[in-house]
């Protein structure tokens, strides 16, 4: 692409294929339900982004459920399925993704000597065959095939284009290398993509995909030397979530090209304004926060805390912004909304920032609503949107909490009473404990006769001043089962949100989904 008096004469475009549902999910105590996870997709639809990759189908019912669903409810993007190099991977992977308008499979085996000799046992040869093998059945169900190359970067280069030649002659139409374990340096991974250009034969007919892990932090700046040597498809997540340190991250990728688009003369079809919303569905719905400082989507990314910066900020935005946060929706103007609200207020507001909810989530979400306005003067975009995200995922309530009361402090032993209401039945328990919140937990268990273990407990303000909104996420594990579930809750009093947040987790487990994770087949992307 050249640029010619200021107008882009001509614009490449970089696909942008996200595995935060697949990839994402294999965060460490990550494990969305069905709805949560059709949900992200529909967002991540929204967003723009080409290609999700939904899951891997084999890995358990409920990965397997989660891709058909989404492959049933997301139209105008491709939905793609993992599959080791096997057969039955590849059947498992089309009968979820079959239903799909654009369906893809994605297969791998892996390349480097190490893979081979400690994990697969298998020769060189082998490895051409099971990849040429794999990809010509993928392809017998659909034309859109991906073939991955794992832990290519430590891999032997002409070996590796040997193998993706091969893959390319069996019908791939897109093949990536990944660098699996974050071992690349930009420099590195750059020459890498040039090799594979000169020494793959029919690389020209497919497109080049890359996929970094962040163990040195360097899958963002990996991914853009790789753009930089002919890569037309990187594979990112929201928020940067995935394996061990994390993947490429989404937000940090586009941003960079698009901040810098003179410089890499590329574009992607990332709808930017969706990005903040969509970092702040996929935080709270894994539960995992994003660090105050992380570039793009950071509370502090736009934020300006020195006289000489704020200074230069109000004289001319540019001077410290090399990005106007409406670019990546990030909410400049506050609402007022209060007690004295209609419902029809509240929906034209969601609206506007993007919900479109049904009338019984509207309803429960106004319900919330009126609750918070009776305990805080002022409701902003934020409390609105924590108010939602609480709602989505939520599963028909086999609990619901009616009321508390606590006894606490120094010279006390903490008191905890519960009421839920359970079927038809309003139930009321006590219960002592170390501290209000243990209390208040060994009185739910006296009523819904569950004992689980609590494997983490986090809370954090949604919003500033006194009276902000306290979000609480625990993971619990049902140890019969050998089960975890991730409950979230919200309201001015911590204490409510961590009731909440432990009956939402119990409501999982009653209904169970099948969504959580099963022990993951080996290899990964």
């Amino acid at each position: 692409m050249r640029r010619d008096e200021g107008v882009w004469s001509l614009v490449e475009r970089v696909y942008i294929f996200d595995t935060t549902l697949r990839d994402g999910e294999q965060s460490p105590g990550v494990s969305l339900n069905v709805k949560e996870k059709v949900e992200a997709a529909r967002q991540l639809a929204r967003l723009g982004v080409d290609v999700i990759e939904a899951g891997f189908p084999v890995a358990s019912p409920g990965d397997f459920n989660a891709c058909r669903e989404i492959a049933r409810a997301v139209r105008g993007v491709t939905v793609c399925a993992l599959a080791r190099a096997r057969f039955a991977d590849i059947d498992r992977a089309w009968e979820a993704i079959k239903e799909a308008e654009s369906p893809r499979i994605h297969t791998f085996i892996a390349t480097s000597d190490i893979h081979l000799q400690y994990k697969l046992r298998m020769t060189r040869e082998q490895v051409l065959e099971a990849a040429r093998e794999a990809v010509a059945y993928a392809k017998r169900y659909t034309s859109d095939v991906e073939f991955s190359a794992e832990d290519a970067s430590r891999s032997d280069p002409d070996f590796l284009c040997r193998v993706l030649a091969e893959a390319i002659a069996a019908g791939a139409t897109v093949v990536n290398i990944p660098d699996t374990v974050g071992y690349a340096v930009p420099e590195e991974f750059g020459e890498l993509i040039r090799t594979i250009k000169e020494k793959t034969p029919g690389i020209e007919k497919v497109v080049i995909s890359c996929h970094c892990h962040n163990d040195l932090g360097l899958a963002v700046a990996n991914t853009l030397a790789a753009i930089r040597n002919g890569v037309r498809q990187v594979e990112v997540t929201v928020n940067g979530i995935g394996e061990r340190a994390g993947n490429a991250a989404l937000e940090e990728v586009v941003m960079a090209l698009y901040a810098r688009r003179a410089f890499y003369q590329v574009t992607t079809g990332i709808r930017t304004e969706e990005i903040y919303r969509t970092s702040k569905l996929i935080s709270s719905l894994t539960g995992m926060p994003v660090q105050p400082n992380k570039a793009i989507v950071g509370k502090n990314a736009f934020a300006h805390e020195s006289g000489i910066h704020q200074d230069g900020v109000l004289k001319e935005r540019t001077t410290y912004e090399i990005i106007d946060p409406a670019v990546i929706g990030v909410p400049r103007s506050r609402l007022v909304l209060g007690k004295h609200s209609g419902r029809h207020a509240f929906r034209v507001r969601l609206r506007e920032l993007g919900y479109e909810l049904s009338e019984e989530e509207l309803n429960a979400a106004f319900q919330r609503f009126k609750e918070l306005c009776d305990r805080k003067k002022e409701i902003t975009d934020d409390d609105l949107l924590a108010l939602v995200e609480e709602e989505i995922g939520q599963v028909p309530p086999t609990y619901e909490l009616r009321y508390f009361h606590i006894s606490s402090g120094t010279t006390v032993v903490p008191t905890a009473t519960v009421a839920l209401k359970i079927g038809e039945e309003v139930k009321e328990e006590a219960a002592c404990g170390n501290g209000p919140v243990d209390a208040i937990y060994k009185a739910i268990d006296k009523l819904t006769g569950r004992h689980l273990r609590l494997d983490s407990y986090s809370i954090e303000a949604v919003t500033e001043g006194k009276d902000a909104i306290g979000s609480v996420t625990v993971r619990v594990t049902d140890e019969e089962r050998g089960k975890t579930y991730l409950g979230r809750g919200i309201s001015t009093d911590v204490l409510e949100a961590s009731a909440r947040a432990y009956i939402d987790a119990l409501n999982k487990l009653a209904a169970d989904f099948n969504g959580n994770r099963s022990r993951q087949p080996e290899g990964e992307v």
